[in-house]
């Protein structure tokens, strides 16, 4: 991919990541907010603004770092999903009934992912159908068509990955309040060696098999009824 292509991309696909991030984020502490915590509003935390989200290495750096490299130096070309925020700074003592809070503040970031994708998917559907696409050029190879794609592709994947139970993925936290207490031990040793399962899961290309099938199925989903 030359340069011309590659600069252009580059910006629609981290513009895409900060407001994925961002949602993510903020929905964690809108929904700790109401469940009686304001830690993370009197932060400015309830925004999507990115600035207040952003890593400067997990946000900006790494994920830069591998979009150039899966577009120049991969042979798969495949856009990378590696990309983190700032978390959310939560106060889980301040809470009302803590257990209900824990599972809804921990589920809301991936509910933020799910529901701009579903807005997204509706978007698209509709340009598809109509003759707005025709008007318009939307494909996968034009600006819009771009946007569109990288904007269900992230969102679907943010919410999915985060649903794995391992520290610190949501997921991880979800598992903790559903299990029985007998299960405590194995939720020690999920939290004690979880994050390194979790690296050994991504770089053995683990988390892109469970990822793979979903976004296949709603780009199923998306061109049903267009071709």
């Amino acid at each position: 991919m030359n340069p011309e292509q590659l600069i252009p991309q580059l910006v629609i696909y981290m513009v895409v990541l900060l407001l994925a991030v961002s949602a993510h984020e903020a929905g964690h502490a809108w929904m700790s907010y109401k469940f009686g915590d304001d830690t993370a509003r009197l932060l400015g935390r309830i925004t999507l603004n990115p600035v207040a989200h952003t890593d400067p290495i997990g946000t900006l750096l790494i994920p830069i770092f591998m979009f150039i490299y899966a577009q120049v130096g991969s042979p798969a070309g495949a856009i990378p999903l590696l990309g983190w925020g700032k978390p959310t700074p939560v106060n889980p003592l301040r809470w009302r009934n803590k257990d209900l809070a824990n599972v809804m503040v921990s589920i809301a970031g991936i509910l933020a992912n799910l529901l701009i994708a579903t807005i997204t998917f509706v978007i698209f559907k509709i340009l598809l159908m109509t003759n707005i696409a025709n008007q318009l050029d939307v494909s996968t190879q034009e600006p819009l068509g771009i946007f569109l794609t990288d904007m269900l592709i992230m969102n679907v994947s943010l919410a999915v990955f985060n649903l794995l139970p391992f520290p610190p993925l949501d997921g991880s936290r979800i598992l903790d309040s559903i299990l029985p207490p007998s299960m405590q031990p194995m939720l020690e040793l999920l939290e004690r060696y979880g994050f390194l399962l979790l690296l050994v899961l991504i770089s053995v290309g683990f988390t892109r098999v469970i990822i793979s099938p979903v976004i296949n199925f709603v780009f199923y989903l998306l061109l049903l009824g267009v071709r």
